[in-house]
């Protein structure tokens, strides 16, 4: 529930200016229509998710809020810089873990044969990964009056907000892709051949994406209301 929370928090906030500003629909999905039309926002909708649960998940951890996780002890010794490892390291390897069984599950459960399912798998990987490639070491000096002596240092997730900030220059960069037969597996390759070929910290679409401007309820699209919506 934090995880989800906090995504939606985090859409809102990067949206807020934006034609489509990560509105909700209120008794159904979290997001509506709009996040099952394999669009480029369906795309951030599914990677901020996934990062949000791990985050919540691992920020629990580290707390002692959960019975059966807490820190990271495998980090230990020295580093190559000559710190000494110690305190408490975020136990981000279990809140991936937790994401994993979690997000992706209901989307395995429909098989893995869907276009749709293969690119919600992938965006959900890369909101984790965009978590993962930021986390920091955070330290502390040990010594008379501070001289630093020691230092033990730790890793720290990247504040939620870096997350959503990596994400949402992803969503601007997303890859358009459609699906390949290549011998018994179904890929999603790049639509064009102008396209740069897509890692996996990239965001991935199949579908163009409504102007917005312009009410739908059958597509799940409000309309822009309030101010002159500029389709451009």
């Amino acid at each position: 529930k934090r995880g989800a929370e906090l995504a939606v928090e985090e859409c809102q906030h990067q949206f807020q200016s934006r034609r489509w500003n990560c509105s909700m629909l209120q008794g159904l999905q979290v997001f509506g229509k709009v996040a099952i039309q394999g669009t480029r926002e369906s795309a951030f909708i599914h990677a901020i998710s996934a990062a949000g649960v791990a985050f919540a998940v691992t920020h629990a951890c580290s707390r002692g809020e959960l019975e059966k996780c807490g820190c990271d002890r495998k980090i230990r010794g020295v580093s190559a810089e000559g710190f000494q490892w110690s305190g408490c390291s975020d136990n981000l390897s279990y809140g991936i873990a937790f994401s994993q069984a979690f997000v992706d599950n209901p989307e395995r459960s429909h098989g893995i044969s869907s276009s749709r399912v293969l690119m919600n798998l992938h965006n959900n990987e890369a909101g984790r990964k965009a978590l993962l490639a930021h986390m920091k070491v955070e330290c502390k000096c040990h010594g008379v009056s501070g001289s630093c002596e020691v230092r033990t240092c730790w890793k720290v997730m990247p504040p939620f907000r870096k997350v959503g900030n990596v994400l949402k220059e992803k969503f601007e960069g997303a890859t358009e892709v459609h699906p390949k037969q290549v011998g018994s597996r179904k890929l999603l390759v790049p639509k064009s051949s102008r396209f740069k070929p897509y890692t996996a910290h990239d965001l991935v679409y199949l579908l163009a994406s409504p102007d917005f401007c312009n009410r739908d309820p059958r597509r799940g699209v409000f309309g822009t209301s309030g101010r002159q919506c500029n389709r451009t």
